[in-house]
């Protein structure tokens, strides 16, 4: 899909707003799956490269109220089966289409507190637009509702107007409940928990909040203000936030229970421990994990010169490897940090690709340079311990492997060298070994997650887990879909014991 400026969209929305809006009680099917698709309006691509401000400028009014008018309102709502949190999506959709935004908002703040964050970085085309009904009848899922727009759409309006709702929270019952990181996970267990009325604080290790929403998507995905702003009406709710608080090392996690009194522990501390490929040249000044790398960027502000000491390595000629939204992100980001140069080196096809399509047709915009079917074999240095290239190998498709994607095979002999100055490292994260480390009894698998029932319990009393410490390196509504689980399991253990 070729750039169109925002102002051409907006016009052709309102056109064809007018065109239904006398009649929107009588469309039928067939009158809906005839209104197009209603692009995301965005800053021109050779603007939004040289700064830092979000990239998807977001629906204006008309636009959202054609958009809405597209969704069929299927009784069944297959949607909301691809939904971690199970929003009513047709109910709070019907609401945008009639021009009744706060009540849309409503109703998806009775499954999520953070729809404006999820409307910006949920993988919606995977899970919810997946099994949308006018994707399926028009044989192409790029052509579904745009749910996820939609939902920022609304969260956004509604802080727009300064309208926000603070959730109503019930009377004290006394119960301490611990929250263990400040990632969606977290934040989702702090806020439901909260509302029954227990006691909740947050231990966050970082001096910000918002765990890899802060430190690993950019701000021109996800603006750090829409951060603040969910988080601070979980302050209004009364949720205590303990910063620089390293459990397991400022605080035993079994020490929140035994000496801190705390009733539950919810333990949300994410993947942040980075891979990396071991292949030679990996240590040398010029290499570094995505999750390093933008967490100067982001967390530490290493975009913003004037306000911020955070230093950042200068790059000219970045490659960063990896196929996945945080490879989308770094690259994205090298280039606004100045480099001139920026290429994803992938060792399979875009199609096998796991990051976000609208990511990559970004990315692509603004002039990153993917390279298919290669994958670095060792990274050269100079006299001075510098990287200076990055000798690759090419490959072809196999076998599918255990992820369903067709496996990777290297061609023999078919070395090459590029020139570059940086290689960024982007193939995924571990999970923090910080809290087994420091607490043996808690059960853990081979990968260091750790290991939680179908209640997300662990293996110990009291404690309960979620987020990408269970799942991996996961998503952002992944997380959340745990946390809301686990919060469900803890008032349900709590209420018990009031009742006892």
């Amino acid at each position: 899909m070729s750039y169109q400026s925002p102002d051409i969209l907006s016009a052709n929305a309102k056109k064809i707003l007018n065109d239904y809006i006398h009649n929107v009680d009588n469309l039928k099917p067939k009158d809906r799956l005839k209104i197009p698709l209603q692009e995301m309006p965005a800053q021109a691509p050779y603007e939004r490269a040289h700064n830092i401000e979000e990239v998807a400028i977001g629906y204006t009014m008309e636009e959202a109220r054609v958009e809405a008018l597209r969704c069929l309102e299927c009784v069944k709502q297959p949607c909301v089966d691809g939904c971690p949190v199970k929003i009513d999506i047709s109910g709070f959709i019907k609401h945008i289409a009639y021009g009744e935004f706060q009540s849309a908002v409503d109703v998806i703040k009775e499954a999520s507190l953070l729809p404006s964050i999820c409307g910006r970085v949920c993988p919606q085309e995977s899970q919810c637009q997946l099994t949308c009904a006018v994707g399926k009848a028009m044989k192409d899922i790029d052509q579904s509702v745009a749910i996820g727009r939609l939902e920022r759409f609304a969260a956004d309006w509604e802080r727009d107007q300064g309208t926000v709702k603070i959730p109503e929270v019930k009377p004290e019952t006394g119960k301490k409940v611990a929250i263990v990181g400040s990632g969606p996970a977290g934040l989702v267990v702090a806020a439901d928990v909260r509302r029954e009325g227990h006691d909740v604080t947050i231990f966050e290790a970082f001096h910000k909040l918002g765990g890899v929403m802060r430190y690993g998507i950019p701000e021109f995905r996800l603006p750090n203000s829409i951060v603040d702003e969910e988080i601070d009406t979980l302050i209004k709710m009364g949720v205590k936030i303990q910063k620089n608080f390293v459990v397991g090392r400022t605080r035993k996690l079994t020490d929140l229970i035994e000496k801190d009194g705390f009733d539950a522990v919810f333990v949300g501390t994410g993947a942040g421990l980075p891979l990396f490929m071991g292949i030679e040249g990996e240590n040398l000044v010029g290499v570094f994990s995505a999750n390093e790398y933008l967490t100067r960027a982001n967390l530490m502000r290493a975009f913003d010169k004037k306000n911020s000491d955070t230093p950042i390595y200068p790059s000219k000629i970045v490659a960063v490897l990896g196929g996945g939204n945080v490879a989308m992100d770094a690259a994205r980001m090298a280039l606004r940090l100045g480099a001139e140069k920026v290429y994803v080196v992938y060792r399979r096809t875009e199609v096998e690709m796991p990051a976000r399509r609208e990511e990559v047709l970004h990315a692509k915009e603004e002039g990153i340079e993917f390279h298919f079917l290669e994958n670095a074999k060792r990274i050269l240095g100079d006299e001075k311990g510098r990287v200076r290239a990055m000798e690759c190998l090419r490959y072809e498709l196999g076998e599918p492997d255990a992820s369903g994607r067709r496996r990777p095979v290297v061609i023999e002999g078919s070395e090459f060298t590029i020139d570059v100055d940086t290689v960024i490292v982007a193939i995924g994260n571990g999970s923090n070994p910080l809290i087994h480390q420091t607490t043996p009894d808690l059960e853990t698998n081979k990968w260091g997650n750790i290991v939680v029932d179908e209640k997300q319990k662990s293996s110990m009393d009291k404690i309960f887990a979620g987020g990408d410490i269970v799942l991996g390196a996961a998503t952002v509504i992944l997380a959340m879909g745990e946390g809301r689980k686990a919060a469900a399991s803890i008032n349900e253990m709590l209420a018990k014991e009031l009742v006892n």
